[in-house]
């Protein structure tokens, strides 16, 4: 049975999956007892957001008027000297600045130019398929708890207390800010990466909803065991997520089959009949949610796409905004993924998701904080070494060249070819996993993540980088790090990587990069040569570039 044809038997499956996306963001707002049907409690949607909230103080150009009125707010410039770590004032003075009034401020991450910057480039093809995401993502903190010495306040021992300037605000949960970074690469179409823009931070959030997952800095918690093989487990309810799991895998199995009849995720807990009993009961990792959030999401849309009729001229050419309901259009009655007419393209994707244990955030040098990168294809996160200076990726490309991947689909893919510019493809997609690619997913193209966890000490890495094939198919990772070095602000650095890599390169291809601000920022030239190491070769490049006699093809 072939995914074109598997509607006509599994016709419930498609109009749950068609509908997914848009019934968790409808329905799914309140819970049932199921002890007591009757009775339900509302349970809050969670929600996305393109900013983040902070504390500033009342006035962040000038001294604070109600603070005191000692004599040093009141020298001329001329007269001011750099702050030693001395001073002059009294503790009580000082204590009062420390505890003078903040405001809490929400400031749109993308204008946010000094913590992170974002660019994307058409560079010479006939439209840019690249998309990128960036923003708080409504979901518990998967942090590792802080140790004892950053919970335990100064006050004790001393009158003196952290200036409240210096974290960031709580959540409604009580958490710290959990930030979500995505770049995504579509091939034929933008239809798959704008989809995964709009919609996959939303299965994210979603899915720790429906299992109630809870925050790993919940206090009250049972202490975990931790080794280096098991990663930070969270309470949630470990029957759900079991169910989901089996749920999606039969449904991939039965729908798709070929390569999904033995389909295994390594972080689910079902891998047969049965669900395997964890190691730890009613605790789940954040890896195991993020791994379902990307199978979940890339079902949902091939299905969407296996449903339509691609030879159907009269429906490809209907308006999108037909079915809205009082120009609403989250209340279409028949949501379309992808659009109307199929789409038979698809999109890589990563994502990078930062948690810290305490309300400091992850940019300010004393924050430890955790990384979760989830990635699928060949876009590219690098992070910068604050004592090295050395690029450090944290991701790996999945095509036919890798060996893991290679051993991976040998045996579903009939064909591994070669092709002009000598890069392997496999029926003809030069990645073995992404979303989408509704005709090769019965050959293993899945959107099976690569999930990475890093514990980044403060300021141990100056600043994380995440690029689409455009940039790291024309540039090397040390070039890419080292153009972000000389930049002033994460801003200037993403529209220097962007210009350069349209500059030098050949292909022309779309290229997005994103760049986000660490705790070693204002150290990032400090570490080995700073960005001596490839100035040269750089400067070559760029005049090679740009030598009228260089022949263009």
């Amino acid at each position: 049975m072939t995914l074109l044809s598997a509607r006509r038997v599994t016709g419930r499956v498609w109009a749950s999956a068609d509908s997914y996306s848009f019934a968790l963001r409808s329905a799914r707002c309140y819970s049932t007892d199921p002890v007591a049907p009757s009775q339900t409690t509302f349970r809050k949607q969670p929600q996305f957001r393109d900013y983040f909230v902070t504390h500033l103080p009342s006035s962040s150009l000038h001294p604070d008027p109600r603070g005191p009125s000692s004599s040093f707010h009141k020298l001329p410039r001329s007269a001011s000297i750099p702050h030693s770590g001395e001073t002059s004032q009294s503790p009580t003075s000082f204590q009062a600045l420390i505890d003078r009034e903040t405001t809490v401020v929400r400031i749109p991450l993308r204008n946010a130019k000094h913590h992170f910057g974002a660019v994307t480039a058409r560079g010479t093809r006939p439209s840019n398929e690249d998309t990128y995401q960036a923003g708080v993502i409504d979901i518990p903190a998967f942090a590792k708890r802080p140790p004892a010495s950053l919970t335990i306040k100064r006050s004790k021992k001393q009158n003196i207390t952290d200036p409240r300037e210096s974290r960031g605000a709580e959540t409604a949960t009580g958490d710290p800010q959990v930030f979500y970074f995505g770049v995504f690469d579509g091939h034929g179409g933008t239809e798959c990466s704008s989809f995964l823009r709009d919609y996959l931070h939303e299965y994210i959030q979603n899915a720790a909803f429906d299992i109630e997952l809870q925050s790993s800095l919940r206090r009250g918690a049972k202490e975990l065991p931790t080794t280096s093989e098991l990663p930070v487990m969270q309470e949630g309810d470990r029957r759900r997520m079991g169910d989901l799991e089996k749920h999606l895998v039969q449904t991939w199995r039965r729908v798709v089959g070929g390569y999904f009849k033995r389909f295994q995720p390594p972080h689910f807990t079902y891998h047969g009949t049965e669900s395997t009993v964890p190691s730890i009961t009613d605790h789940i990792s954040i890896e195991e949610v993020v791994e379902y959030a990307f199978l979940r999401a890339d079902l949902d849309f091939v299905n969407a796409q296996a449903a339509k009729r691609d030879d159907d001229l009269a429906q490809a050419e209907r308006p999108l905004n037909e079915d809205e309901i009082f120009h609403r259009p989250s209340m279409t009655r028949s949501p379309q993924i992808g659009g109307r007419a199929r789409f038979k393209g698809g999109s890589t994707g990563s994502v990078a998701m930062i948690s810290t244990p305490t309300p400091t955030p992850f940019w300010h040098p004393i924050a430890p904080s955790t990384l979760l990168v989830a990635h699928v294809g060949d876009t590219r996160i690098l992070l910068c070494s604050t004592e090295t200076g050395q690029a450090i990726p944290v991701t790996s490309n999945h095509h036919p060249s890798s060996p893991i991947e290679a051993s991976r689909l040998r045996r579903y893919a009939a064909t591994f070819v070669t092709d002009s510019f000598g890069e392997e493809r496999m029926s003809g997609l030069a990645n073995t996993r992404s979303f989408g690619d509704v005709q090769s997913k019965r050959i293993g193209v899945s959107a099976e993540p690569e999930l990475n966890r890093i514990e980044l000490g403060p300021a141990e890495f100056s600043f994380l980088v995440m690029v689409s094939d455009g940039i790291s198919g024309t540039l090397l990772d040390q070039e890419i790090v080292d153009i972000v070095k000389e930049a002033k602000t994460p801003d200037q650095g993403a529209h220097d990587v962007v210009n350069f890599s349209t500059e030098v390169t050949n292909e022309g291809d779309n290229a997005t990069c994103l760049v986000i601000r660490l705790g070693g920022w204002e150290r990032r030239q400090e570490g080995g040569v700073g960005s001596m190491g490839t100035k040269e070769s750089r400067e070559w490049r760029r005049q090679d570039a740009t030598d009228p006699r260089r022949s263009r093809t």
